[in-house]
């Protein structure tokens, strides 16, 4: 019987962690899907942004927490920071750089994008310095919660638990309603499908572009805001976030919005269950998962297979 509880509770916890990381995951990689539906650039540089929407959310509560601000002020800070953050950089990496590249060879595309990532990787460490930044506040604030597993109890925080997914579920329901029933929405599906069409029936193609890749800067801005309270933030957190969005991206298909939350969460599962289960495993499950599904499915989960136009 203490076997089966304690595998009980391993279990319970994988799939917790596994949610919350899902929906970090998710923020990124639907942003990054958005991104690529409508200017057709992979952009790797999305993963800088993830990061510096950390340190600014980190920086700016840890700024207010100086001056005495109350610990609830954290939640705010972070959608403010991911809203700077997306306001200021994503109109000016795609007027300058992103929209230079879009008629380009797709290498060419990646080369950029690296190397702006590279660039802003640099930034992150003339800014912020090589030193973990740690703002845990709304974390503490919020405390845990007894979740019940079948005979058990799991404590677990009440941020990751509710906020993480929460905010994850609402921007899936919020980019779905303005997508489908929305005139904006509808512009951006219509440059989305078919640019020179869209242009043809009067549509701005150049501002929906840049509407869309700031929004998909702040979604990533937002998943590196809201992971701050859970990690330390170091050199390196938005490489390494980018490359499993982009195997989200890859098992759900280019383009897709819902398609990105289960690919995620099948993805965030995956991984949760090898670091309880084998550990030495854990980096290699979500790209196992990836390579799987394009085995059978080479547009992904939920991607529709495209005739090339010549």
């Amino acid at each position: 019987m203490a076997w089966l509880s304690e595998n009980g509770i391993l279990v319970g916890l994988a799939l917790l962690d596994g949610l919350s990381y899902a929906a970090a995951v998710f923020m990124v990689a639907v942003g990054l899907n958005l991104v690529f539906g409508v200017l057709r650039v992979l952009n790797v540089a999305h993963g800088s942004l993830y990061a510096i929407g950390g340190y600014a959310a980190a920086s700016l509560g840890l700024f207010a927490a100086s001056l005495g601000a109350p610990p609830w002020l954290g939640l705010p800070i972070l959608l403010a920071a991911s809203v700077l953050v997306g306001a200021l950089l994503g109109p000016v990496i795609e007027r300058l750089l992103l929209r230079r590249m879009q008629d380009r060879e797709p290498v060419l595309q990646l080369l950029v994008t690296f190397a702006l990532f590279m660039i802003l990787e640099d930034l992150q460490k003339l800014v912020w310095g090589v030193q973990p930044v740690v703002f845990d506040a709304p974390l503490k604030w919020l405390g845990t919660v007894d979740v019940p597993f079948g005979t058990d109890v799991i404590p677990f925080t009440a941020y990751q638990l509710y906020v993480l997914p929460g905010v994850a579920l609402a921007t899936l329901a919020i980019l779905a309603y303005v997508l489908r029933y929305t005139l904006t929405g509808r512009m951006v599906v219509a440059v989305t499908v078919d640019r020179e069409a869209a242009r043809a029936m009067g549509i701005d193609a150049a501002k929906v572009t840049m509407l869309t890749f700031t929004v998909g800067a702040a979604l990533a801005a937002l998943g590196g805001a809201l992971a701050a309270p859970t990690v330390s933030l170091v050199p390196g957190v938005g490489a390494s976030t980018i490359v499993l969005s982009f195997a989200v991206v890859a098992t759900a298909g280019l383009g897709q919005i819902e398609g990105a939350a289960v690919a995620a969460l099948l993805i965030g599962l995956g991984r949760s269950f090898a670091v309880y289960v084998a550990p030495e495993f854990e980096v290699v499950v979500p790209y196992a998962i990836m390579v799987a599904v394009l085995l059978f499915r080479p547009q992904g989960l939920f991607g529709v297979a495209e005739t090339r136009r010549i």
